[in-house]
């Protein structure tokens, strides 16, 4: 771990176990902050925290329900008392209902969605705001999604839950820009991992599948967002808040369109 960005930082992340949570909670470390790894799945958060550690970083795993009140302020709290203070947080839990139109939704999927992605940030930011405002400012980092932006089929309860994440978002960028904490989401397009496989049967079909969705022909991969929330979480973003960074690999600009030109045509034959 020889990085510097984000040196003497402490980070809460959550769904920490997961892919993107934990390509984000190793990113952070080796970049020198003390990463708080938390989870649903306490044996994920312990196995990236054990990691993170092998590695020579500085790491510690817990469970989570992020839907729980008092497991939130336990967590934060247990971050405090472990790393001496908090300076950036991460919001990568999420929850995924199966493709469902409204009609055919459970209300019981709706609800789990709502809970998890928009109540369960709403109670991480809320406690972590006051140890983040007592270390003197810090970052919040929501993951929403490029979803949040379209109207998908089958994915109403997720791309609803991951837009209202970014007006929320916004809000806390503007209640608390005074102080000194800077709140942005990051909107990542189809990323390659085993829950986008698992939607698919494999990773070659989840490719095929959701390449030719994106500008640059290909899913992203971890490693990329992982950059880019470092990227909001440092002084390189210093003059960002209440923003949505899209790493989406062109999926916004493009939406699976065919060009217009072949890929071998020249400039001059285009005109």
């Amino acid at each position: 771990m020889s990085g510097n960005a984000l040196e003497g930082h402490v980070a809460l992340i959550t769904g920490g176990g997961g892919e993107i949570g934990g390509a984000i909670a190793h990113r952070f470390a080796s970049e020198g902050a003390s990463v708080l790894v938390a989870d649903l799945r306490e044996e994920a958060a312990v196995a990236t925290a054990a990691a993170i550690d092998g590695l020579g970083g500085q790491a510690l795993g817990i469970r989570l329900d992020i839907q729980d009140d008092e497991a939130v302020r336990a967590a934060i709290d247990t971050c405090i008392h472990r790393f001496g203070k908090l300076t950036s947080l991460v919001n990568t839990a999420a929850a995924v209902t199966p493709d469902s139109t409204i009609e055919m939704l459970d209300p019981a999927e709706w609800s789990k969605a709502l809970a998890v992605n928009l109540t369960g940030a709403f109670l991480t930011c809320k406690y972590a705001i006051p140890h983040l405002r007592i270390a003197g400012g810090g970052t919040i980092v929501n993951i929403a999604s490029q979803l949040a932006y379209v109207g998908p089929p089958g994915r109403a309860a997720y791309s609803t839950t991951k837009a209202a994440l970014i007006q929320f978002t916004k809000c806390l960028a503007v209640d608390h820009a005074a102080d000194g904490i800077r709140a942005n989401t990051l909107s990542p397009g189809a990323v390659d991992t085993l829950r986008t496989m698992r939607r698919y049967g494999s990773r070659e079909e989840a490719n095929r599948a959701r390449g030719p969705n994106h500008l640059l022909g290909r899913t992203g991969r971890v490693e990329e967002i992982a950059a880019g929330a470092l990227f909001l979480a440092s002084e390189q973003s210093s003059f960002m808040t209440g923003t949505d960074l899209l790493i989406d690999g062109g999926y916004l600009a493009f939406k699976g369109r065919q060009p217009l030109f072949p890929a071998s045509t020249t400039s001059s034959e285009r005109r």
